[in-house]
């Protein structure tokens, strides 16, 4: 379906930018946004973090802030300590992506609802 008047993107248009595979891989996986929107308020310990995430374990969320780190989003700082001390904080790069991921999280707060009864309603006419 066109739009009157605006020109129209190909569909692909998307995945032709660099990094677009990257993107859809992060925002695919359950614990990218939550881990990104906690950090978001600062610099944080792991176990802060696990009780801010509901429901992540302390695997998940390790690997989570390790993908996060490989992929430049998230910093990890060790301080010379004892017991050591971790706290992860968000890099310039990942401040940027928490921008619109808090879009997101807003119309997921507006919309969620809508989209949870369409998906049942369409899981009705299906059945």
């Amino acid at each position: 379906m066109k739009s009157a008047g605006r020109p129209t993107a190909p569909a692909d248009g998307f995945v032709r930018y660099p990094g677009s595979a990257v993107v859809v891989a992060l925002l695919a996986d359950k614990w990218t946004i939550p881990v990104i929107h906690a950090l978001g308020h600062g610099a944080t310990r792991t176990g802060e973090l696990r009780r801010q995430i509901a429901g992540v374990s302390q695997k998940m969320l390790t690997k989570t802030l390790r993908m996060l780190e490989q992929r430049g989003l998230v910093e990890r700082t060790v301080f010379p300590v004892v017991p050591p001390r971790v706290e992860y904080s968000l890099t310039p790069l990942g401040r940027s992506i928490n921008r619109p991921l808090r879009q997101l999280c807003e119309w997921t707060r507006e919309h969620g609802r809508a989209l949870e009864e369409a998906a049942r309603a369409g899981s009705r006419r299906e059945a």
